[in-house]
């Protein structure tokens, strides 16, 4: 038996799950959660150390993805399937807060695009995701991260590290800063439109990067939608941009030649396609305009939030090394200035789908 198995064997056990515990072991490449692969003689299940910090109010998080995931059965929709505690909670408070999920068996995540037609299957799951919750009650959900895509409260963030600059880091990333302090004007549209009601408030997922996809290992369609601590009231172009800014760059988030990174207009062409012909009948006008804008907005606003937390010490997002958040950052605003030059083409792709 493993260490890690002896060290949280208590803790799955804990859990209304099925078997003995065989082994436990780390899982995924998230960056905020900790995840375990725990294995009983029976099957398989996801174990995740939630990050309180991120995340500080857990009943309420798992009172939204419960919500959300018993609406989605309810329509025979594959989903995270929540395992009690033996009590009955949806997770467990001790030293630290833990939950526990069924494994998806035979599905496969992407971190990058193998090709177009995975991308297309995304963008299409996550569409259907859309319209899978088009009836439910958005009033219901909590605000787990209160104004988390309201860029121009990122935007004030930022500008607060960058006066602090309590780690004297400011000096080692004046372009980025640069860009970041130019582009000010571009940040409110999403705002503005949701405060005004000419974009309407939809159930979002709020983090739809291709690896928050399960995809099924033989076909490569889509199975599920996965990581639904960011479920929340929101945009429809919040979604669409998120996928676009992790799904349609040429290199990994971190890459650090910037050589490589590079927007592609055919992986956003092939996103669009999935996504676009599923909302299509329900996508309003200023929507269908402003989704290449979206695009823009979420690979600048994670850019920004990238430079924050690296002004501020790395306390939010993981890291591997120091000045990994600074590499990100510069993924993002390369992705972010050649994504703005290329709204034109992205637009034209928008409206040959959607008509």
């Amino acid at each position: 038996m493993t260490d890690y198995t002896k060290e949280y064997k208590a803790v799955a056990e804990r859990f209304a799950i099925v078997g003995e515990v065989q082994e436990i072991c780390p899982y995924g490449e998230g960056h905020i959660n900790v995840t375990y692969l725990v294995t009983t003689d029976r099957r398989r299940y996801i174990m995740q150390k939630m990050n309180t910090k991120v995340f500080p109010d857990s009943k309420k998080l798992m009172k939204n993805i419960c919500a959300v995931t018993e609406y989605l059965k309810a329509k025979g929709v594959e989903t995270l399937n929540v395992v009690p505690t033996k009590e009955g909670e949806p997770f467990l408070q001790i030293d630290a807060n833990w939950r526990v999920y069924d494994f998806i068996e035979d599905t496969v995540t992407y971190q990058t695009a193998p090709n177009g037609e995975v991308f297309s299957n995304s963008g299409r799951a996550f569409g259907e995701f859309q319209n899978y919750l088009a009836g439910f009650d958005a009033s219901v959900l909590y605000d787990i991260i209160p104004l988390f895509h309201d860029t121009p409260k990122r935007f004030r963030d930022f500008k607060a590290a960058l006066e602090a600059d309590a780690y004297g880091r400011a000096k080692d990333c004046k372009p980025e800063i640069g860009f970041i302090l130019a582009h000010e004007a571009t940040y409110g549209l999403a705002v503005e439109g949701l405060a005004d009601g000419t974009l309407p408030l939809r159930v979002t997922h709020n983090d739809t990067k291709l690896n928050n996809i399960l995809m099924d290992a033989k076909t490569d369609k889509a199975r599920a939608v996965i990581d639904l601590d960011t479920v929340m009231p929101g945009s429809m172009i919040f979604d669409f941009g998120d996928s676009i800014r992790f799904g349609a760059s040429t290199a990994a988030e971190d890459e650090k030649d910037l050589e490589k990174v590079h927007f592609s207009l055919e992986l956003f062409r092939a996103y669009a396609e999935g996504y676009c012909s599923a909302v299509k009948g329900s996508i309003t006008p200023r929507e269908k305009e402003l989704l290449p804008y979206g695009a823009y907005l979420m690979t600048v606003e994670c850019g920004m939030r990238f430079l924050t937390d690296y002004l501020s010490g790395d306390t939010y997002f993981a890291t591997k090394y120091e000045g990994h958040n600074l590499v990100r950052t510069r993924t993002q605003l390369k992705l972010a200035a050649e994504m703005e030059r290329s709204f034109p083409e992205m637009a034209e792709i928008v409206s040959a789908i959607i008509g």
